[in-house]
């Protein structure tokens, strides 16, 4: 399942989720420019679990927030950028802009240490905004939960475009990560998805949710019925 698009439109602009997707993508043009001609870049900025647990340093520290907008590839980028695009705007308005870049770092924050925590002698450099993005999907599922997503179905010759509940979505998404997670420990060291940075920053967004929307007394779409645009 790919999602599209959510159904709920946002009353204010989400400046922020714009601003972090712009620069995500400035710093991808960077990176490649950069990383060209330096094999050594990713090592430089990237969150290596082995190296970070070596010896806690402001450096080492650094390198789980600048990890977060640096991507391998087109495909990787252009995927969380697109999750970012659909399901942050609406948790921004929910939170406020400032409590809503809060709440992303500390998604991205606490990912990183779910990383940490379940492949302790890495080696291997973990990029990505995935982790943070994770934290957007878990406050998402908790605060509109009879949302719809118009979602791309793809088995084989099967191809169909469906609203779907974001519970529906949502928690698939989460499922999948927690059984490739399992799967994953205990195995080899291996590059790949970092499947326990989406399972940390998921469960940081489940419990976030509502204490970062907590100064509002009721959500502004309590009344929303939800309408496709």
């Amino acid at each position: 399942m790919l999602p599209l698009r959510d159904e709920m439109r946002t009353r204010q602009t989400p400046y922020v989720t714009y601003g972090l997707i712009a620069v995500n993508v400035l710093v991808y043009l960077w990176e490649m420019l950069v990383s060209m001609g330096n094999p050594y870049y990713q090592y430089a900025f990237a969150l290596v679990p082995a190296s970070f647990l070596r010896g806690i340093t402001v450096f080492n520290v650094l390198t789980i927030f600048t990890s977060m907008f640096m991507h391998s590839g087109l495909a990787h980028i252009g995927g969380n950028m697109l999750y970012l695009w659909i399901f942050g705007d609406n948790v921004e308005e929910a939170m406020g802009r400032g409590r809503f870049l809060l709440f992303y770092f500390l998604g991205g924050l606490g990912a990183s240490i779910a990383h940490i925590l379940t492949n302790p002698g890495s080696e291997i450099p973990t990029v990505g905004a995935s982790g943070a993005i994770a934290a957007v999907l878990g406050a998402y599922l908790l605060l509109f939960p009879r949302n719809r997503i118009l979602t791309l179905i793809w088995l084989g010759f099967f191809v169909r475009l469906t609203m779907i509940p974001s519970t529906i979505v949502l928690g698939f998404w989460f499922i999948l990560q927690l059984f490739q997670g399992l799967l994953s420990l205990g195995g080899p060291d291996v590059g790949g998805v970092a499947f326990w940075a989406h399972i940390g920053g998921f469960v940081i967004g489940l419990i976030g949710a509502r204490i970062f929307t907590l100064p509002r007394l009721r959500s502004p779409y309590d009344d929303y019925s939800g309408r496709w645009y």
